[in-house]
């Protein structure tokens, strides 16, 4: 889905936030002793890497939260576009109260499907590499499992302070939650031969993916210090941060630092395929050093932060036109060796139960698509040349309005299809399970009736933070989000969603073909609507 254009504005006044400060200047008038804040039910102070650290009482009485905990030194000056360095030790209790500032990134207050909640709010800067804790747990040693989210955002966008990342939600019903930063954009995955050069391991870029799994090894070492236990420890993300689960679970560096995997529109039968290699973004990176006047890495550490993210076009491949520089995840052959496909097709994976899905109305389906009939059977005959006639048989239409409900019926059969063939595909050499799901409710809100189930709307159901967004729910909603977020939880704590009172989810198979959809009433469906359609999307897919 096309976003718009973004800059920055000023946050939002809704009905919500008006309420929230008429409370605390409520508060603020009331006696003292009403107001003094609640002991956090976790003792501490708690000894971190680099330190000890005090937490802070959570909303629910039961949980304690420690905000701002850095995993890795700031990536400033000569640490720019380095591997995440040690923490700097700190002297004393570090009260951890706060979020730390976000990773750099330009600033909205929502750009519609998403709207505040779903959106980063707080100052940016390189000084970023900070994390959350939320802990249910009383003493040390309850090993409670532990959940690691990491957000979404295109690469470019996104933070743990992000409202609906909320940890209360999951903590609440006994996990323990854990929400990270990590670098972005230019900052985030730059590369440039100065750099291999510099590099103990003669490559550069992924910055990103080295502080997810800087974060996710700061976990693995210090979470039992907070009644976690390092030995069930579930990655997360949606979006990017599915790839970026991905990512993690095929890299070699993050070895033995999880045990169970969730991403959320992140899996289809063409993830993780191909991928930029290091010598095609190193020619970049030279384009933009010359852009910026740079001549050495000095000169571009030297540079303001404010300067390096300005954005820079160069000429388009094939002659045409300019095209901005972006820097994502490649191929390192480091933190990436190699493709993740290939390293999952070789059984070089760290194997681990995981739970995948994706939305009604993502993937090419909206609730109320403009396409006309003729449009349709354009772009029939444009995607599927000589199969096309079969694909309208399959899908017919003969007015507009059928035509609409065709063209979202054939999408989301070969978004459930694409899915269900990479979990096939998964299974060649994974021994652990994996479970798929298709979420179909459409979040309320504004505009519901163009964007219903959109992407990353499932969010405040399973990660129950409905308390976070200032929609209509109902108690439809919070029914949902109740079962939704149980099955997450318990995938967390087994490596399976099922359990007591919930409607059962199979593991995917080659036999059964079918995923769980999840709604008001979850209940495992066909992957696609009728064996011939998923015959034909299976022979399609693979062809491609």
């Amino acid at each position: 889905m096309k976003r718009p254009a973004r800059s920055p504005v000023t946050p939002r006044t809704s009905h919500r936030s008006i309420a929230i400060w008429l409370s605390a200047a409520v508060m603020a008038m009331a006696p003292a002793a009403l107001t003094a804040p609640r002991a956090p039910a976790f003792p501490g102070p708690v000894h971190v890497t680099g330190g000890l650290v005090s937490g802070v009482a959570g909303r629910h009485a039961s949980l304690t939260v420690f905000k701002g905990i850095p995993f890795a030194a700031p990536p400033v000056g000569d640490l720019r576009w380095r591997a995440p360095a040690p923490v700097v030790p700190w002297s004393g209790v570090k009260r951890a109260d706060a979020f730390s500032d976000s990773c750099v990134q330009t600033i909205v207050t929502e750009h519609k499907p998403w709207t505040y909640e779903f959106m980063t709010h707080n100052r940016v800067s390189e000084d970023c590499l900070y994390l959350n804790v939320w802990t249910p747990a009383a003493r040390a040693d309850e090993r409670r499992p532990v959940f690691v989210y990491i957000y979404g955002g295109a690469n470019t966008e996104g933070s743990a302070a992000v409202p609906l990342y909320d940890g209360e939600g999951l903590a609440s019903k006994g996990l323990v939650v854990v929400t990270f930063n990590y670098r972005l954009g230019v900052l985030g995955f730059f590369s440039h031969a100065w750099l291999d050069a510099e590099a103990p391991y003669h490559a550069s870029g992924n910055y990103a993916l080295l502080d997810q799994i800087a974060a996710v090894r700061w976990v693995h070492d210090n979470i039992a210090a907070f009644g976690g236990d390092p030995t069930r420890v579930t990655i997360a993300g949606q979006s990017a941060g599915a790839s970026a689960v991905h990512n993690l679970t095929a890299s070699p560096l993050a070895k033995g630092l999880f045990q169970r995997a969730i991403a959320d529109s992140g899996s289809s039968l063409t993830t993780g395929r191909g991928g930029r290699t290091l010598a095609s973004q190193d020619e970049d990176g030279a384009r933009f050093a010359d852009a910026k006047g740079a001549h050495s890495l000095a000169d571009l550490r030297a540079m303001p932060w404010q300067e390096i993210v300005k954005p820079v076009s160069v000429p388009a491949r094939g002659g045409r036109g300019a095209a901005p520089l972006r820097f994502g995840p490649i191929i390192d052959g480091y933190s990436l060796p190699e493709p993740v496909a290939q390293i999952f097709s070789d059984g070089r994976q760290n194997d681990v139960p995981t739970l995948t899905g994706s939305n009604a109305d993502e993937n090419g389906a909206v609730p109320h698509p403009t396409v006309t009939h003729e449009d349709f059977v354009k772009q029939a005959q444009q995607r599927y040349g000589d199969r096309a006639t079969e694909f309208l048989k399959l899908y017919p239409a003969s007015t507009d309005a059928e035509a609409r409900e065709a063209a979202n019926a054939s999408a989301r059969d070969q978004a459930r299809t694409s899915t269900y063939l990479w979990a096939m595909a998964r299974a060649k050499t994974a021994k652990t399970p994996v479970y798929t799901y298709f979420f179909a409710h459409p979040l309320p809100g504004p505009d519901v009736e163009v964007y219903g189930a959109f992407h990353s709307s499932e969010l405040p159901y399973v990660l129950n933070t409905l308390d976070q967004a200032d929609r209509p729910f109902t108690d439809v909603d919070r029914t949902i989000a109740r079962t939704l977020s149980s099955y997450w939880v318990n995938f967390v704590t087994t490596g399976d969603p099922n359990g007591a009172a919930l409607p059962h989810w199979p593991a995917a198979t080659a036999s059964s073909a079918m995923t769980m959809k999840l709604d008001e009433a979850p209940v495992a469906i066909p992957v696609a609507t009728t064996p011939e359609k998923l015959a034909f999307w299976r022979s399609v897919l693979t062809e491609r």
